[in-house]
């Protein structure tokens, strides 16, 4: 946790909540992202996503981690542990500054995401990176 004055920020899950818009805007602009380019993006989540990469790349003290981080993940988006990388890069971006940490919140709460599920043995997620399953007596095989 991280507490200035009465905030109370847990990086950890902001820096999680991050990655998603992230990976999205990565997934489209691939390496191109590190540049600072007008996006007209259809998807509101990559528009996101761009915004976010685009201010944490221009917070004071950037050391590069950050960008070699989201050129490596532009080769596969979809590399669980390249993505795992990005995370830990932005988490700590954000323990170094307190004003990232605002301006992001305030990206995030901008954003409104609504899931539902209905009916019977209905999924409702955001995400799903796993198997999702909704029979009674299915198998699955690896």
């Amino acid at each position: 946790m991280w507490v200035k004055g009465r905030a109370v920020v847990d990086i950890q899950t902001l820096s999680a909540d991050i990655v998603p818009y992230a990976v999205s805007a990565i997934s489209v602009y691939g390496a191109a992202i590190l540049t600072r380019l007008e996006t007209d993006a259809a998807d509101s989540s990559v528009n996101l996503g761009y915004r976010i990469v685009q201010r944490i790349l221009g917070r004071r003290g950037g050391d590069g981690e950050i960008e070699s981080a989201v050129t490596d993940l532009a080769e596969d988006p979809n590399d669980t542990d390249l993505q795992a990388v990005l995370r830990v890069r932005i988490k700590s971006a954000l323990l170094a500054d307190s004003d990232l940490v605002k301006d992001i919140q305030a990206m995030l709460s901008q954003t409104h995401v609504s899931i539902n599920a209905s009916g019977e043995k209905s999924i409702a997620a955001q995400t799903i990176t796993g198997i999702a399953n909704t029979g009674d007596s299915a198998t699955i095989q690896r």
